[in-house]
């Protein structure tokens, strides 16, 4: 539940502060019609999302990198001529004494086409973020035999609330943005904005090095090509930076806000004006609030809570087994008490290929298997109160369904009982040598 938690707060969170500031200063610098661009632009994104999870979930002509590389490539363009179109408009607007009709008509022309470019990065983030959320149930689908399972619910909780925790942060957002006004909100929009054009600028060259966009001493110079190469790894290893930079931006907000809250000195002409001030001020600040737990919550979940979900679990020590006949063979003594045992051959070319062994509670019979399944590797499966659990996703095994094929359980091998033990062919390990490679 925890690392569900974790990564539908880290996939949705640029999504939803964007999305949250761009509405705002939508509505505050062009109106209904602001509004009314933002939310079709919402909704593009989303049909668009829900749209490419079909087409990763059930085909295979998807190539997610290079769909992100042209997702962020529009948005990157968009944005660019969103602040080219803002400038200039800000400029004639200066320099302009009169309303005349003519300039009337350019200002018009010239707030449409921002609110298109605009509502481009919007529809981006959301089309960028979303596929993934939607293909959540079919993903935990694949580690679990139907959506009535514990393990299925506990997994989708943790999706859930990771979406109300973005959601609640987006929407304090959006609340704040309105209160600080359109220079506050395109302040802190265009902050969240760069820093997110940059991350995105080093997605998009990462993909141009893997893809080979970029080949070394061909489209540029080898000394060039090593300083991208290195600004792609840095950022590939320190992508959480740049949701720190945003987080930080964002931490303003509430800051500003309950400073004007105390400073506040609106005139008024009666007690009631007075009351409705002071009103409007302690919502202020309630979203303020609101806002820091959120990101106090955030900030959180990327580190203490990420590291408690992806702690380490050591798998149980090796197990000798004997070597007779072509077959690793174990004694019912050895593993006659319930527990996980876990033994291994090793090929000549130094491979272990590991298999693992319980016996079923209130049976004769064993769960064998190897210690690998076809969903998550060779990552292997370890005890926990009396439950077998996958190391990598979590997982965990109904013990009486291990020796079974399905779900996350143990690729099924090849085995004898005979006089008192069992007997594994080593040929039927050799199969899956390069499982454990």
């Amino acid at each position: 539940m925890l690392k569900y938690f974790i990564s539908s707060t880290e996939l949705l969170l640029a999504a939803a502060l964007v999305t949250g500031l761009i509405t705002s200063f939508a509505k505050l610098a062009y109106g209904k019609k602001g509004m009314i661009f933002t939310w079709c632009a919402a909704g593009i994104g989303t049909v668009g999302a829900a749209v490419m999870c079909y087409m990763k979930n059930t085909t295979s002509k998807i190539d997610t990198s290079l769909w992100n590389f042209r997702t962020f490539a529009v948005s990157l363009c968009g944005l660019i001529l969103f602040f080219i179109s803002y400038g200039i408009g800000s400029l004639t607007g200066k320099k302009s004494s009169s309303k005349k009709e003519g300039s009337s008509r350019t200002a018009a022309i010239l707030e449409y086409i921002q609110l298109v470019l605009i509502s481009i990065v919007c529809a981006a983030a959301l089309f960028y973020s979303l596929p993934d959320l939607f293909g959540y149930p079919y993903t935990i689908l694949l580690t679990e035999k139907t959506v009535l399972s514990t393990g299925f619910l506990f997994k989708l909780i943790g999706v859930i609330f990771g979406m109300i925790l973005v959601f609640l942060s987006g929407l304090a957002v959006y609340k704040l943005s309105l209160r600080l006004g359109k220079k506050y909100s395109m302040l802190f929009t265009s902050l969240v904005l760069i820093v997110n054009g940059i991350r995105q600028i080093t997605v998009c060259l990462s993909t141009m090095l893997t893809k080979r966009m970029i080949i070394s001493g061909v489209t540029v110079s080898r000394e060039f090509y090593k300083k991208l190469f290195n600004i792609a790894k840095f950022t590939k290893n320190n992508e959480n930076v740049f949701t720190y930079a945003v987080l930080a931006v964002i931490a303003v907000m509430p800051v500003i806000m309950i400073v004007r809250s105390l400073r506040q000195n609106e005139p008024y002409r009666n007690p009631a004006e007075k009351r409705k001030i002071r009103f409007k001020w302690k919502v202020g600040r309630r979203w303020a609030v609101l806002s820091v737990c959120c990101i106090a919550m955030i900030t959180a979940n990327m580190t203490g809570i990420k590291a408690l979900a992806n702690r380490t679990v050591e798998l149980s020590p090796i197990e000798e087994c004997r070597i007779e006949d072509g077959n690793c063979v174990v004694t019912f003594e050895q593993v006659a008490d319930g527990h996980l045992h876990r033994f291994a051959y090793t090929t000549e070319s130094g491979v272990q290929i590991r298999f693992i062994i319980i016996k079923k509670p209130d049976s004769s019979s064993y769960g064998i298997g190897l210690d690998a399944c076809d969903i998550c590797g060779e990552t292997g499966y370890y005890e926990k109160d009396g439950m077998v659990v996958c190391k990598l996703c979590d997982v965990v095994m109904n013990i009486r369904t291990i020796g079974f094929k399905g779900g996350c359980n143990p690729i099924v091998i090849p085995y004898n009982i005979e006089n008192g033990s069992i007997k594994v062919p080593i040929d039927g390990l050799l199969e899956y040598e390069k499982e454990f490679k």
